[in-house]
């Protein structure tokens, strides 16, 4: 029988182990990649599955169920002989020792490469941070569920005009992807599903703000498709607010930095992530937006065996200064060359620098309303039905399982024609503390 880990019961094959921390898009990239290596892979992750986060959205406005975006990683990975899973949270890693402290026991690796994605920055802002709802996980997006359905079922019962406004109205904070989809969303709820749940709300009383620190909406894309987002959300009623930031918000009115005041019980928070790295590394690998630096190799600055890729990962060179951008791409990609450059190391081979191939950006705001930027592998830029397709077309090929996939397309078909979304439930869900890697 082979020799196991005193604590994390991994059998020694007598291969080497590589040690991977996070199940996001980097992570499994990173997994598959080594489906054929000799080498033994255990993957690390607080949660059992991985999650489609660009739809998060969509379960939190009742447009999927929760199960369409998640995929088990055993069975993500089912057949891969040389792969391993435990189910727990990485705590601290000994370089020196080249081994790991978990929740579930100590491990020794050959190499690790930390993949653990981002959380919710909400700038030191601690008040904002106990009462809004960030969008990171499949809690954050069933407890933005809950609340719009529960605040609507309260506004029917309460007496004070006030309230009844606090209630309704909800607040969107980023005018980055995800808050502009999330807007529209909320927006589309408004205009098509909810008058037919509650006919005996006014639901004109209903406000929804989008509020973006900076002049523009979707700051990365170009300046038309910003133009486009911003009338596209206009014309479905969302009140956009450029140039204005967030200063305070006590779960009931929010504070913006000029002294406007909205009134809301809901206060959605998509401005910003900051990285989630480990105890244990050098202090001079830890840079800006605590995410972890490193060489076009993925290698953590100054240690030889640990790599780091995706949201918490910035390769820092000229091209680069600040790193790549924290988004799905950037992550798959490293994931993938990361694969290739540890069977190199194994192999006494060249390493490959990693360069990004920028395949451009893209949202949506709404029903036949989108704004695509593709750079790959053709150039294109559209707005409206065109790229509303193409949206929905590049996410549906991304989702893990055949299953899901359908599940997707039904829910979008059946919506697309009846103007309803079926997944409006109050569930009981207790928030966690826990984050989804990317």
């Amino acid at each position: 029988m082979a020799n196991l880990d005193a604590e994390a019961r991994i059998p020694d094959i007598g291969v080497p182990r590589v040690v991977v921390i996070g199940g996001g898009f980097g992570g499994i990239n990173l997994v598959k990649g080594l489906r054929k290596a000799k080498v033994q892979v255990v993957l690390f992750d607080k949660c059992n599955h991985h999650t489609f986060q660009p739809l998060l959205y969509q379960v939190a406005t009742a447009g999927l169920e929760a199960s369409s975006i998640i995929y088990p990683f055993r069975k993500c990975f089912e057949g891969q002989s040389n792969f391993y899973f435990r189910l727990g949270e990485v705590l601290e890693v000994h370089t020196h020792e080249q081994v790991i402290e978990t929740s579930v026991g100590r491990l020794r690796y050959d190499f690790l490469v930390i993949a653990t994605g981002a959380t919710t920055n909400f700038y030191g802002m601690k008040d904002i941070e106990a009462n809004a709802i960030p969008l990171k996980n499949i809690t954050d997006s069933l407890m933005l569920r809950n609340t719009i359905l529960n605040n609507i079922e309260k506004a029917l019962l309460t007496s004070n005009p006030a309230e009844f406004n606090r209630l309704l109205d909800i607040v969107v904070v980023g005018g980055g992807p995800t808050g502009v989809e999330v807007a529209g969303a909320f927006a589309e709820l408004k205009q098509h599903v909810f008058p037919n749940d509650y006919p005996e709300l006014d639901l004109s009383d209903m406000d929804i703000y989008l509020v973006e620190s900076s002049p523009k909406l979707l700051g990365a894309m170009p300046e038309k498709a910003s133009q486009k987002a911003f009338e596209y959300l206009s014309s479905m009623g969302v009140q956009v607010k450029l140039g204005r930031a967030v200063k305070s918000y006590d779960g009931a009115t929010v504070v913006l930095d000029n002294g406007e005041q909205l009134t809301s019980r809901c206060l959605v928070w998509g401005a910003g992530v900051k990285g989630v790295p480990i105890k244990g590394l050098p202090e001079s690998a830890i840079g800006r937006g605590a995410r972890i630096t490193t060489d076009v190799y993925s290698r953590v600055k100054d240690l030889n065996n640990v790599f780091a890729i995706g949201d918490i990962a910035a390769i820092i060179d000229s091209l680069t200064p600040n790193g790549h951008p924290m988004m799905a791409p950037p992550a798959m990609q490293q994931g993938t060359l990361l694969a290739e450059n540890i069977q190199n190391i194994l192999k006494n081979k060249a390493l490959k620098a990693f360069v990004y191939k920028d395949q451009g950006s893209m949202a949506t705001v709404g029903r036949n309303k989108a704004v695509v930027d593709l750079k790959m592998p053709f150039s294109f830029r559209g707005y409206g039905f065109i790229a509303w397709c193409i949206w929905m077309f590049v996410h549906l090929i991304s989702i893990i399982g055949f299953k899901n996939k359908v599940m997707t397309v039904i829910s979008w078909v059946v919506s697309y024609f009846s103007y309803d979304k079926g997944n409006r439930l109050i569930l009981p869900i207790k928030r966690e503390a826990e984050e989804q890697p990317v």
